[in-house]
């Protein structure tokens, strides 16, 4: 007699999986949540103290090739952690806080330790940033993925009133553009920085000079900027935010400019991390190629209005943010153009 076990698939070791992840995911929850895990859909109750009119927005995504290096690392509870951070932050810069999230693991032979660690960094990036974790889906697929090969989907749902949804048409030429920094990669960018690394006769474990362990900066984690953004987007003194993710200030930050509008961003204004300057030189890597590939140390971009640069600051500096004023939005053509330094356009990166 043929098996669902026969053909690779443990249904006894996902009911184990699961069993942990229930305990991990119910700390999540909030008094909106109406159902438990394990339900064919996940109930939350649509009720939103203080917003007039609700828009809903949401979100999907996942991380890459960094689960490569976690799973090399043998570290996996960061990328959980990595793939709700970044959701996150995709619905905030449309002014929204995160109600709700759900997970989708994929992987050729269930690993309940492994799985568990993945949920447990999901779960407490969705405590940090007040998300319900409500569900997801685990699937065992083997001959599609090999044993110890996973992939990770996430989907968030936020809200927003509609008086303060942020979509860019506030944006004007005089607004002041400012940084908040990354602590690495994050989730992008991956692909590039293997191979660069492998071509330059490194592994994971090898230990540079002002880096480290390659595998654990590269593992550094995702940063969810909701807690130092969110009083300020509901205060009004916010007219647009870009998330710094694939495509790089290059390609981000025009997808909020409106029409006949500029970013002029200068080149050496907050620093860049070394695990850039180690990419771009090992690799040989165009500066260019840099700036359109990854973050440079900027996770997000706030474009304000100048009167609004002194409640900025002044939140910033009460939390203890980082932050860094990098530009101005001028008239133009809905680019980023960049200002260079006068030692040449490489010489801010390393």
């Amino acid at each position: 007699m043929t098996t669902y076990r026969d053909s690779g698939v443990n249904i006894d070791a996902q009911d184990e999986a699961l069993r942990e992840v229930r305990r991990i995911v119910r700390d999540t929850f909030t008094p909106n949540v109406m159902s438990d895990i394990g339900s064919f859909g996940g109930l939350f109750r649509a009720s939103f103290e203080g917003i007039e009119k609700p828009v809903l927005v949401s979100s999907t995504d996942g991380v890459g090739t960094k689960i490569r290096v976690a799973q090399a690392m043998k570290i996996h509870d960061t990328v959980g952690y990595d793939l709700v951070c970044h959701c996150v932050n995709d619905i905030l810069v449309q002014g929204a806080r995160p109600l709700f999230f759900l997970d989708y693991y994929a992987t050729g032979k269930l690993r309940p330790a492994v799985m568990t660690d993945v949920i447990r960094g999901m779960a407490r990036a969705c405590r940090e940033n007040g998300a319900a974790l409500i569900g997801g889906e685990t699937a065992e697929m083997p001959g599609f993925y090999g044993d110890d090969d996973y992939d990770i989907a996430g989907f968030i749902v936020g809200v927003v009133d509609e008086s303060r949804l942020l979509d860019g048409k506030k944006v004007r030429e005089g607004d002041v553009i400012i940084a908040l920094p990354s602590v690495g990669l994050h989730t992008n960018g991956y692909s590039l920085a293997r191979k660069v690394i492998e071509k330059a006769g490194h592994d994971f474990q090898t230990v540079l000079p002002g880096v480290g362990k390659i595998g654990e900066a590269l593992l550094q984690p995702h940063i969810s900027y909701l807690q130092p953004l969110l009083p300020l987007v509901n205060s009004g003194d916010i007219h647009a935010l870009a998330h710094i993710t694939g495509g790089g200030l290059t390609d981000n930050v025009p997808r909020i400019l409106p029409s006949g509008l500029d970013a002029r961003i200068k080149l050496g204004s907050w620093p860049v991390l070394t695990i850039f300057s180690l990419i771009h030189e090992a690799g040989g890597v165009d500066p260019d190629e840099m700036l359109r590939v990854f973050n440079m140390g900027v996770g997000m971009v706030i474009v304000a209005a100048p009167e609004s640069v002194d409640p900025i600051v002044k939140q910033f500096t009460r939390i203890n943010q980082k932050f860094y004023f990098i530009g101005n939005v001028v008239k133009g053509s809905g680019r980023v153009d960049y200002d260079r330094p006068p030692a040449g356009f490489a010489s801010w990166i390393g």
